[in-house]
């Protein structure tokens, strides 16, 4: 077996936990940065502010909420196992 340092993203999600998400922190300005152009300009957001934001094992974003609590709340009402990621 790969030792899981080596592990790639589809095999990652291959381990046989389709419902695993990951929750972490991520600033706001690289959500800005990743929305289709003009979208970000639509947004009234600190740039600097912290986000939280839930991942399927194979790396996708999946959301982004404004605190932690509401991550895990959203992941857990979509019926998604969350993990935090540090």
């Amino acid at each position: 077996m790969t030792p899981m340092s080596k592990l790639n993203t589809t095999e990652f999600a291959g381990l046989g936990a389709p419902d695993l998400v990951y929750v972490r922190e991520i600033s706001a300005a690289d959500v800005l940065a990743d929305a289709a152009p003009g979208e970000g300009q639509r947004l009234d957001i600190d740039p600097d502010q912290i986000l939280y934001a839930v991942h399927s094992a194979d790396g996708e974003r999946l959301a982004v909420m404004l605190d932690r609590e509401t991550a895990f709340a959203a992941a857990v009402a979509h019926e998604l196992d969350p993990v935090s990621v540090h």
